[in-house]
C-alpha cells in the first residue's frame, strides 16, 4: 500500500488484530496451508504468535519487537512467522497455551510459541522484552538461541517436542463416576467456595480479581435451593462491590475485564462482550430474587452500552474494546478533579466527593477512576440530602461528563462478530426482555438471532466469525452451544417456533459433529475440522463457560421440551464425568454446577396455551418472570397450533380450557391442575 514500507500476508485478513500487524516488517503469515507448507519445504521452525485486539501487552510487544527492523530480520531469517487471533482460533490457542503452561508454569498473552514443521511445540513463553531486562532474556537473544538449537541440536529439539505433544494428548480425560449425582456435590462445592470468599471486597482470592459471574449464578441457585443467607450475602456483596468499583463504567455502562487489585478499584480497562453478557445475567437474576433496583440499573446500563457502542447495523455484536487510547491505558475513562469541576461547575464538588475524584487522584498522573466508596443512600445521609435530590444531581453530572467523554479519542474496537460471544449476549437480551418487561430488548434479541441465522449459518453449519460481509472458519463447540442456548432464550421471549426449531437442528448437528461416542463428552472441534496435533475437550468454566457446560444445559432443556431422552442422556454423561472434579474444584466449574443444580431440582415444565398476543398470556408470563425460577422450561402455543405441539411435546395435549388462556405446570412426570387465572397460576409456580 502507498505510504507503507512493509506489507505482509495478513493484509487480506478480516480480523482487526491481524490487520494491526499487516504492516510490520515481520513476514507474517496467517495460519493456513501456505505457511505450514513453507515450514515443511524449507525445514524451518514456526514462530507462532497468538494474541487478541484488546490485549495491552500484545500491543506493547508489537511496538517494541514486531515493528523493530532488526528483530524482524532475525525472525524472518530463521522462522516461518505465523500470527493468530486467539478469538478466531481458540482451538490453536487452547493447545499451545496448554503447552506454554506445561513449559513455564504460567500462561497469558501475547503467547510466543516455537513449533517444529509437524506443529509440535518445543519452546515457548509469553511477552518478551526487546532487550535483556530484569533477569529476563531479550527477544533477540531468545530468537538466536532457538535458531541455533534447531540447527545444531535437532535430536534434543525433536525429543522435547515429542514428549510435550504426548503430554498434551493425555489432557482433558475424565472418567465417569459410578457414584450417584446428588446434592452432596452442590453442598460441598458451596462449602469450598465459602472458604475462599473475600467478605470485605467481594469475589474470591486476591489480585488480580476477575468477575466470578458463573460462580455467583451457582451461589444464587444454592440460596434458592437451601435458603442459605450466607450464599445470598456472598452474591450481593460481590455484585454491590463490582457495581461501585472502578471495574464498572459509571458513565457509559458495562464492565472492564478485571481489577488489577484485590479491592476492585483499578481495572484492566478493556471491555469484553462475553463478560458483559454473563454479568448482565447475574445482575438480572439477583434483581429477580431481591428486587433491589441497583441490580436492575446495572443490567440496563450494561445493555444500553452494548446497544450504543457494540452493535453492528445488521444486528451483530462486536467483540471488545481496547484498554488503550492515544497509547495510554485507561486514558479514555479517567478524570482529574480540575476537569470535572470545569465541566460541572457548582455541582462538581459533590460529584467529585461521591465518585472519589481528588486532587491527588487514585490512579496514575493525578487522574482518578470513578468509583463509589459509599452507596447513594449512605452518601445522602452523610450530606443531609434526600436520596432523590442527590440522585438528580449525580445523574445530571453523569450525563454531562459522558457527553464530554464522547469528544475524547475512543479506545480501539474489535468489530468482528463471533458466533459464541453473540450467543452469550443474545441470551442476556432475551432474558432481560422477559425479566424486565422490555420489548426493546426483545427486538434487539430477535434481530441478533436473525443476524446469526442469516450471516453465520451456512448449509446447516455455524461459522465462527463475521467481519465486513464475510463469514468464515468452522464453528467450534462453544459456538454451537452458546448459540443454541441463545436461540432457546429467544424462543422463550417470543414463542416463535422458528427459533426453537433452529436451536434443535443445531443441537442435532452439534451431537453428530462433536460428541465422543467412545468416552462421552464433546470435543472442542468438529469431526471434519482441520487435523491438529491433538483433538481437545474443554471442560473448565474460565472467562467463559465451557462448551460442554453450556451444551449440557441446552440438552437438558431440549430433553424436557421434546421429551427425547437422548438429549438428557448425553447431558447426564457430562455431569457424571465431572462429578468429583466439581466437588474438588468448584471455582473451575461455576456454570456446570448450575447445570447440575438444574438437573437435580426436578425443573418446572411450564406450558401456556392461549392467544400469544393476548393480555392474559402476557400476565401469565409476567408471573413466571417476576420471580426467580432458575430451573424451568417455558413453552407456549396458540389453541389449535398442532405444529408447535408436534415440535414441542410439552405442549402436546394441552388445551385452552373454556377458551381462556391456560397455564400448566408439571414436574418430574407429574402435572398439577391447570390454571385459568393469574392467581391460580401463581400458586402453581410457588409449589
Amino acid at each position: 500500500m502507498a505510504g507503507e514500507p512493509h506489507t505482509n500476508k495478513l493484509i487480506n485478513e478480516t480480523s482487526p488484530y491481524l490487520l494491526q500487524h499487516a504492516h510490520n516488517p515481520v513476514d507474517w503469515y496467517p495460519w493456513g496451508p501456505e505457511a505450514l507448507e513453507r515450514s515443511r519445504a524449507e525445514d524451518k521452525p514456526i514462530l507462532l504468535s497468538i494474541g487478541y485486539s484488546a490485549c495491552h501487552w500484545c500491543h506493547v510487544m508489537e511496538h517494541e519487537s514486531f515493528e523493530n527492523e532488526a528483530i524482524a530480520q532475525i525472525m524472518n531469517d530463521n522462522f516461518v512467522c505465523i500470527k493468530v487471533d486467539r478469538e478466531e482460533r481458540p482451538d490453536l490457542d487452547s493447545i499451545y497455551m496448554n503447552a506454554v503452561q506445561m513449559m513455564t508454569g504460567h500462561g497469558g498473552w501475547p503467547m510466543t510459541m516455537f513449533l517444529t514443521p509437524e506443529l509440535k511445540p518445543f519452546y515457548g513463553g509469553t511477552y518478551y522484552p526487546p532487550e535483556d531486562s530484569r533477569g529476563m532474556a531479550g527477544f533477540p537473544r531468545v530468537l538466536n538461541a532457538i535458531a541455533d538449537s534447531y540447527k545444531n541440536r535437532r535430536p534434543e529439539i525433536q525429543a522435547s517436542a515429542d514428549a510435550i505433544t504426548a503430554e498434551l494428548k493425555k489432557g482433558d480425560r475424565f472418567v465417569a463416576s459410578n457414584e450417584m449425582l446428588t446434592t452432596e456435590v452442590l453442598n460441598s462445592a458451596f462449602s469450598a467456595l465459602a472458604g475462599s470468599f473475600d467478605a470485605k471486597h467481594g469475589g474470591f482470592g486476591g489480585a488480580p480479581k476477575f468477575p466470578p459471574s458463573m460462580t455467583l449464578m451457582f451461589l444464587l441457585r444454592h440460596h434458592k435451593r437451601t435458603n442459605s443467607e450466607q450464599a445470598l450475602s456472598m452474591v450481593e456483596t460481590t455484585l454491590q462491590k463490582m457495581a461501585g468499583g472502578g471495574m464498572y463504567d459509571h458513565l457509559g455502562g458495562g464492565f472492564a475485564r478485571y481489577s488489577v487489585d484485590a479491592h476492585g478499584l483499578v481495572p484492566h480497562f478493556e471491555k469484553m462482550l462475553y463478560d458483559n453478557a454473563l454479568l448482565t445475567r447475574i445482575y438480572l437474576y439477583a434483581y429477580q430474587q431481591t428486587k433491589n433496583p441497583l441490580y436492575r440499573r446495572i443490567a440496563e446500563e450494561t445493555l444500553e452500552y452494548i446497544i450504543r457502542d457494540m452493535t453492528d447495523r445488521g444486528g451483530g455484536f462486536y467483540s471488545s474494546e481496547d484498554a488503550d487510547s492515544e497509547g495510554e491505558e485507561g486514558k479514555f475513562y479517567v478524570w482529574t478533579r480540575a476537569e470535572v469541576l470545569s465541566i460541572l461547575g457548582d455541582d462538581g464538588e459533590i460529584f467529585c466527593e461521591f465518585f472519589d475524584v481528588t486532587d491527588e487522584g487514585n490512579f496514575e498522573h493525578g487522574n482518578s477512576i470513578l468509583n463509589t466508596p459509599r452507596s447513594l443512600e449512605e452518601f445522602a445521609a452523610a450530606k443531609g440530602q434526600t436520596v432523590d435530590a442527590l440522585k438528580k444531581t449525580i445523574n445530571a453530572g453523569k450525563r454531562r461528563l459522558f457527553n464530554a467523554r464522547e469528544e475524547r479519542v475512543r479506545p480501539g474496537r474489535d468489530d468482528k462478530t463471533l458466533a459464541a460471544w453473540n450467543g452469550l449476549m443474545l441470551t442476556a437480551f432475551a432474558e432481560a426482555a422477559n425479566i424486565l418487561g422490555r420489548d426493546d430488548y426483545r427486538a434487539v434479541a430477535v434481530r441478533n438471532a436473525e443476524f446469526i441465522i442469516s450471516q453465520l449459518l451456512k448449509k446447516g453449519r455455524l461459522l465462527r466469525t463475521y467481519k465486513s460481509g464475510q463469514a468464515k472458519l468452522n464453528g467450534y463447540l462453544e459456538d454451537y452451544a452458546y448459540v443454541i442456548e441463545g436461540l432457546l432464550a429467544v424462543y422463550e421471549a417470543t414463542f416463535e417456533l422458528r427459533f426453537f426449531t433452529q436451536a434443535r437442528e443445531l443441537a442435532d448437528t452439534m451431537v453428530a459433529q462433536f460428541w465422543d461416542e467412545q468416552d462421552g463428552g464433546f470435543y472442542f472441534t468438529s469431526s471434519d475440522h482441520e487435523q491438529l496435533i491433538t483433538r481437545t475437550k474443554d471442560y473448565f468454566d474460565n472467562a467463559t463457560p465451557s462448551g460442554n457446560s453450556v451444551a449440557a444445559m441446552a440438552l437438558l432443556k431440549l430433553g424436557l421440551l421434546t421429551q427425547e431422552q437422548e438429549y438428557t442422556r448425553r447431558a447426564v454423561a457430562i455431569l457424571r464425568a465431572l462429578r468429583s472434579a466439581m466437588s474438588r474444584h468448584p471455582s473451575a466449574f461455576g456454570y456446570l454446577l448450575t447445570v447440575l443444580d438444574f438437573y437435580l431440582s426436578e425443573p418446572k415444565e411450564i406450558a401456556i396455551v392461549g392467544k400469544l398476543d393476548s393480555h392474559e398470556v402476557k400476565l401469565f408470563c409476567e408471573e413466571v418472570y417476576s420471580r426467580y425460577l432458575p430451573n424451568k422450561v417455558v413453552a407456549a402455543r396458540e389453541p389449535g397450533d398442532e405444529t408447535a405441539a408436534a415440535a414441542i411435546k410439552l405442549l402436546m395435549g394441552r388445551s385452552a380450557i373454556d377458551s381462556q388462556a391456560t397455564g400448566y405446570v408439571c414436574r418430574n412426570y407429574t402435572c398439577l391442575a391447570p390454571a385459568t387465572t393469574t392467581e391460580e397460576f401463581a400458586a402453581l409456580l410457588e409449589e
